[in-house]
């Protein structure tokens, strides 16, 4: 029997920390994975039909313990038969804090697996490691489009101010706002507005850097600013997308306020 689904053959677990996390728990203590380890080995699929929320629930076993289960989204689309035990290569990794932090992958391709992540190239797992995952992989997308020329590099490049495009300013304009750095958030929202203003085409702008800006200037307490940033967004929206916007909601909002 083979395993075909219309996604990517490497699919992430799902209840890793949550519904399976005793499961995942007992696994690395007995692999002795310790503060940060990895685990390979098989995996079962099997279907689920008493699982209370999605009857049709593909469960992830390994040992005799389910571990997780596939993605809701992927688990239609499998093709395995209820009471059928269909073996996958299975991957696990794992880092102890204050709290077990963990991800596991299953990999439903033919051949030998092509994880996406591996011993020595984890996936993030803390919060940092996220944050710096998001904006590597954004700052990649950004290099690999340039490099690839055509309509897609050109597209790219009417996102970019001061060399740098919009999309890569999520996480630095997130940090500022963490540490407090509110002017310099601000800086780098304006001119992540004015990427997305140039990319739009014809289109709305994308909403989150003005977002981002208005709540900056309210903690400012600069009432007249946030108007204006909000005004400035609906100007370049066509008119048919500005009805109903959050941008459209907020400025309401605080012209009644």
């Amino acid at each position: 029997m083979s395993v075909s689904i219309g996604y990517s053959a490497c699919l992430e677990v799902a209840g890793t920390t949550t519904f399976a996390k005793e499961a995942v728990e007992g696994l690395a203590a007995r692999e002795g994975l310790g503060e940060r380890g990895y685990y390979q080995g098989i995996a079962q699929l099997q279907r689920d039909p008493k699982n209370p929320v999605n009857a049709r629930a593909v469960s992830v076993i390994v040992n005799g313990e389910r571990v997780g289960c596939l993605p809701s989204y992927a688990s239609e689309d499998v093709h395995l038969p209820v009471g059928v035990s269909q073996p996958v290569p299975y991957q696990l990794h794992v880092l102890r804090e204050q709290k077990l932090l963990a991800k596991a992958y299953v990999w439903l391709g033919d051949g030998e697996p092509a994880w996406a992540y591996t011993k020595v190239n984890p996936p993030a797992l803390t919060p940092r490691e996220r944050i710096d995952s998001a904006h590597t992989g954004r700052s990649e997308m950004v290099r690999e489009a340039l490099e690839g020329g055509g309509a897609r590099a050109a597209q790219f490049r009417r996102g970019m101010v001061d060399g740098v495009h919009y999309l890569e300013l999520v996480e630095p304009i997130k940090q500022l706002k963490r540490e407090g750095r509110l002017e310099e958030a601000l800086v780098l929202c304006y001119k992540a507005i004015q990427g997305a203003e140039s990319d739009a085409g014809g289109r709305e702008p994308a909403p989150w850097y003005t977002e981002q800006a208005a709540i900056v200037h309210r903690k400012l307490r600069e009432r007249d600013e946030e108007i204006a940033v909000l005004k400035r967004w609906l100007a370049k929206c066509p008119k048919s997308r500005r009805g109903g916007s959050r941008i459209a909601e907020r400025l309401a909002r605080l012209e009644d306020a």
